[in-house]
């Protein structure tokens, strides 16, 4: 490959990404704040301010830093609100001085360089997979077609971070199976300490990924032995995109060294993201104290960690460490009120995640992908290629994972980092039924050959489709449904359709119409009190109202019964994607 093509390769990399993050600020103005962000700000800024982290420990310091860090250089500074709910601490920041939306557009462009990163990580196993740059470019732009990846990297959230920082770890753990490189192991360590500081469903996700694509390379490297047949996948020639067997794999004594050093390496930036902040010892006493004690009043192996962990001295930062991890299993296991499918449960469902993906992603990809991991996997066994096998066992790992346990329902933003695996698949599928096309048009003669031009017009059609979603979606991203689902609010609601982004077009659409007395039922963490809003009253459960009625979708979901009086008028408009308007005489 000739240095003018890798230059034209990565410029179109960078334009690609550019123009995702484009796209992604689009809304930045039109969204009011969205539930969580006020509290992700506080923490950040308690960190940079103040030198501390008491603000909801269930999530990890290295994402929201970063969110935190424009603000906090434009003046942001924190109130010292009493700690664990930062939310009300978020809140004051972000209305402090007038300085709303310049706040919140700063903390929100911090994570553009996350959806970068994403982005960038997905090129990189595409490249371990295509001999072709364009097939590589392909899955990049597939995945920066995706509307939920593109809405919530537009707010201050640690979504798309996580995604991202996983999906390096991921990169970086098959490459160091593959190499058995010593140096491959330390970036490893690395990455996965990068993605636990960012975010702790990377925890089960790495830690799951590790044996199984260890067992993925063992199974690749048996059948290296004498008499195990080897070839090309079917119809691909050599030179011309076909997968190659890997390597041969490293002894059992460097693979234990390389993990040693890999571990070594996570603690790094773990300690980055706690460490080198003022000590509170009580607080951080209490904290770890509550994560050994919980684990003690569980059964099996937990209870046998909180009684290792009371007789073992760590850290502060792996103790600070430990009580996140252990707050967020305390939520799993408490359960989160969520919607699916016109029902409301506490402990979730094990079909949510399959549902988010069937309705939140473009039918194209949504067909392409999973057929497309298939494929690679099979002609990834068939060559004895582990990169190509990998894409679909980290799929199917994580999916089930996510499926099985998790009791958090509250939106595809959870398994984000599916997308960019979905994305190499159908840039696969791509990739095989082009050159498919291609041969038999130089096969076919007469009638034939212009017959030929229609399955290559669908292809470039599916293309467009997904493509499509970029402008036709534009700027709402985050709460679209693909064109199988004709009303939303049936299916996913939290963070998926309502997260409050909308209160700011209600506000406006009040002036439009000059709403001179508004009944609201809204759910998000935005001040009413400070918003821009006619003279309002909170819509009463149960008791019909007159006049004006905003009713936010979540509301509206979280119980069915309190606004079901409702359903006997038909609202005025939809304002933005989730609030019902109604005049009701």
């Amino acid at each position: 490959m000739s240095a003018r093509c890798t230059a034209a390769g990565r410029l179109a990399l960078a334009l690609i990404i550019l123009l995702a993050c484009a796209l992604a600020a689009g809304s930045w103005r039109v969204y009011s704040n969205t539930w969580d962000e006020p509290e992700h700000l506080a923490a950040g800024i308690e960190l940079l301010d103040r030198g501390q982290y008491e603000y909801d420990t269930e999530h990890p310091p290295l994402g929201r830093v970063l969110l935190a860090l424009g603000p906090y250089l434009a003046g942001a500074r924190s109130f010292g609100t009493p700690p664990p709910n930062g939310t009300q601490e978020g809140i004051d920041i972000l209305y402090s001085g007038g300085h709303y939306w310049r706040y919140l557009t700063l903390a929100r462009a911090g994570v553009l360089p996350f959806l970068a990163l994403l982005l960038l990580a997905t090129w990189l196993w595409a490249r371990r997979l295509f001999a072709s740059q364009g097939a590589a470019l392909l899955s990049v732009l597939l995945l920066a077609s995706v509307p939920a990846v593109l809405g919530h990297a537009a707010l201050a959230s640690l979504d798309v971070a996580a995604a991202a920082t996983c999906l390096l770890a991921l990169y970086a753990l098959q490459l160091w199976l593959v190499s058995g490189r010593l140096r491959d192991a330390v970036r490893f360590g690395l990455a996965a300490g990068l993605a636990v500081g960012t975010k702790f469903s990377a925890v089960p996700f790495i830690g799951l990924a590790l044996p199984a694509l260890a067992l993925v390379r063992a199974a690749v490297g048996w059948r290296d032995l004498p008499g195990v047949p080897r070839g090309l996948p079917p119809g691909v020639a050599p030179g011309a995109g076909a997968l190659r067997a890997d390597p041969p794999a490293a002894g059992a004594r460097s693979r234990l060294l390389g993990l040693a050093l890999a571990l070594l390496a996570t603690l790094l930036p773990i300690a980055l993201a706690y460490g080198p902040r003022s000590p509170n010892p009580a607080a951080l006493a209490v904290r770890f104290n509550w994560a050994v004690s919980y684990l003690l009043q569980e059964r099996g192996l937990d209870h046998e960690l909180g009684v290792l962990l009371s007789h073992l001295w760590l850290p502060r930062a792996l103790r600070d460490l430990i009580n996140g991890v252990v707050a967020v299993k305390a939520h799993n296991d408490s359960g989160h009120l969520s919607y699916l499918l016109g029902h409301v449960r506490l402990m979730g469902w094990w079909s949510f995640y399959l549902v988010a993906l069937a309705v939140k992603t473009p039918i194209p990809l949504l067909a392409a992908g999973p057929a497309g991991l298939a494929w690679l996997a099979r002609d990834g066994w068939r060559s004895r290629n582990g990169w190509a096998l990998a894409p679909a066992v980290l799929a199917i790992l994580m999916l089930a994972f996510a499926s099985a346990f998790s009791r958090i329902n509250i939106g595809i933003r959870h398994v984000l980092v599916l997308y960019p695996f979905l994305a190499l698949g159908a840039a696969y599928v791509a990739v095989r039924a082009w050159r498919a096309l291609a041969a038999w048009r130089t096969r076919a003669a007469g009638r034939n050959r212009r017959l030929a031009v229609v399955p290559v017009a669908g292809l470039l059609a599916l293309l467009l489709w997904q493509l499509s979603t970029l402008w036709t979606a534009y700027p709402d991203y985050l709460p679209y449904f693909n064109e199988a689902v004709p009303h939303p609010e049936r299916v996913l609601v939290d963070s998926d359709l309502d997260w409050g982004q909308d209160l700011r077009r209600l506000e406006l659409r009040a002036a439009q119409l000059r709403i001179a007395q508004l009944s609201l039922a809204y759910r998000g963490t935005a001040d009413l009190s400070r918003e821009p809003l006619p003279p309002f009253v909170n819509l009463a459960a149960r008791r019909p109202a007159s006049g004006w009625v905003a009713i936010f979708a979540l509301a509206r979901t979280r119980a069915p019964e309190d606004y079901a009086w409702l359903d006997a008028y038909q609202p005025v408009e939809r304002v933005g994607k989730s609030i019902d308007l109604y005049y009701i005489p």
